[in-house]
């Protein structure tokens, strides 16, 4: 039998608080942080605008320990489940002045006017906090991305922009740098246990293990029990479907599934690696996948999505799927007794539909390294730019020889129940010579191997001519220079 606890702690501001999940506390296992906070006196500036961490009003910062240093990450506390902030200190607005003075970056709102009617001036300012303990002048990007998360009717913008621009130009000592050291040591005492937190009333389960191998030992009980790594996505299945989530295995706080490995021919991802955390390794190493995960969510969801969820969610228009399909990935999946790698091609069988076991987890991704001459492209087009889900995505690896099509693979998602591969375009192609009128006939067999749906976020026909465009688009950029 595994020895189990039936409380959390977490820090709350600067107090270390435990949290039981009774009758008398009226708190659920999968009672949102953003809930949880309003529960609670003098804790009201965190707003539910969305509740599917769309519009930034709930936006929390919480810091971690990270090699004895503490680590700010915003999140969508809309999103998470209480039980998830377990070991971390959450910060919230209410927390960020020094007794009667405001913290730089409120105080820069106050003199750049960016707040008007104020409903989401509490989330914005939480992304300014969180910009400023990462970043010491930020550029326009940076900070527009740190924004993306947070909507505002009222500003356009530009106010909070330069508060933001500002307020990090002069980073200095504020009182959370000076109280690290204190927080840290509260943090390292709760996390020092490892004692599997299970959570337990009359209409829901839920287990958090903090080892890989306590993880397996419940998901061989449990099979039948959802998997939280980030909860961006299941979330919502009780925020917006109203779904009663019965037993929840959460391996949110594994650290054996949170690492970016360089293994000579292979990159290592964990599947617990969070998607900020993997487009910071793959701007140099794979910037096809650098530049799909720019427009993935916003840095709220990029700090709770993990690539194992992304991956084992299924879904046909999940962002990172068409580029690891071109990479020839490979899912590392895990039980107590094996453990077993599969294509990622093979693992995705149908819509949501996976080839894992019941007593299996997704435990790592292994990307194998593009050769030199292969080029590698990702694109993804949806109604907006950011913070948008894709109407189509798509992924092309080329290798050329002499001119002619050595190797090619045509990834889609958003065409079909799930992410799949063009074939026959693929094998038309091969042996050909890389030329416009070779494209344009490719283009024609292209939009007969997918029947795509029409829904609310385009038609079928639009689906199909953007596939088509997206072959070209991919030709024309590989054109050599002066052609």
């Amino acid at each position: 039998m595994i020895p189990l606890r039936d409380t959390i702690e977490f820090v709350l501001n600067d107090h270390l608080v435990t949290v039981g999940f009774n009758p008398e506390t009226g708190l659920k296992p999968t009672t949102t942080v953003l809930n949880y906070l309003r529960s609670l006196p003098f804790h009201k500036g965190v707003k539910e605008g969305c509740a599917e961490g769309d519009c930034g009003a709930c936006t929390v910062v919480i810091a971690e320990n990270n090699h004895g240093k503490l680590a700010y990450k915003t999140i969508d506390s809309c999103l998470v489940f209480l039980p998830m902030i377990h070991g971390k200190q959450l910060i919230t607005v209410e927390n960020l002045a020094d007794k009667s003075e405001l913290h730089p970056v409120q105080q820069e709102m106050v003199n750049q006017n960016g707040s008007q009617c104020g409903y989401c001036t509490p989330g914005i300012v939480m992304s300014l906090f969180g910009l400023y303990k990462n970043h010491h002048n930020p550029g326009k990007e940076i900070i527009e991305d740190a924004l993306t998360g947070n909507l505002c009717r009222c500003t356009g913008y530009q106010p909070v922009i330069a508060a933001a621009k500002h307020a990090c130009s002069c980073v200095d000592e504020d009182k959370f740098s000076r109280h690290e050291n204190e927080i840290l040591s509260l943090l390292q005492a709760i996390n020092e246990d490892k004692t599997p937190v299970e959570i337990s009333t009359h209409i829901q389960q839920y287990y958090k293990p903090f080892t890989l191998h306590d993880a397996l030992k419940f998901r061989k009980r449990y099979p039948e029990y959802l998997i939280v790594g980030g909860a961006s996505d299941i979330a919502l299945r009780q925020t917006k479907k109203r779904e009663l989530l019965t037993g929840i295995l959460d391996i949110s706080d594994i650290p054996e599934l949170n690492y970016f490995k360089d293994n000579g021919q292979v990159y290592e991802m964990g599947s617990g690696l969070n998607l900020e955390q993997l487009k910071a390794h793959s701007v140099d190493k794979l910037h096809a996948l650098h530049t799909i995960l720019q427009h993935f969510g916003s840095l709220q969801i990029r700090n709770l999505a993990t690539i194992g969820g992304n991956v084992g969610s299924a879904s046909p228009i999940g962002d990172t799927l068409p580029l690891l399909f071109a990479c020839k990935a490979k899912v590392r999946l895990q039980s107590e007794s094996s453990v077993r790698m599969l294509d990622i091609d093979k693992f995705i069988r149908d819509y949501r539909q996976t080839d894992i076991h019941p007593d299996e987890l997704i435990t790592a991704m292994h990307i194998p390294k593009p050769e030199p001459e292969t080029i590698l492209r990702s694109y993804k087009v949806s109604k907006r730019k950011d913070l948008d889900i894709s109407t189509v995505s798509c992924a092309f690896s080329l290798q050329l020889d002499g001119g002619k099509v050595k190797e090619i693979i045509l990834a889609f998602g958003g065409m079909a129940a799930k992410t799949g591969r063009a074939s026959k375009t693929e094998t038309f192609l091969l042996g050909k010579f890389w030329t416009r009128a070779v494209v344009e006939q490719a283009m024609e067999i292209l939009v007969s191997e997918f029947s795509p749906i029409s829904d609310a976020r385009a038609g079928a026909e639009y689906r199909s001519l953007v596939s088509r465009n997206l072959l070209l688009k991919f030709y024309t950029e590989t054109l050599p220079s002066g052609q």
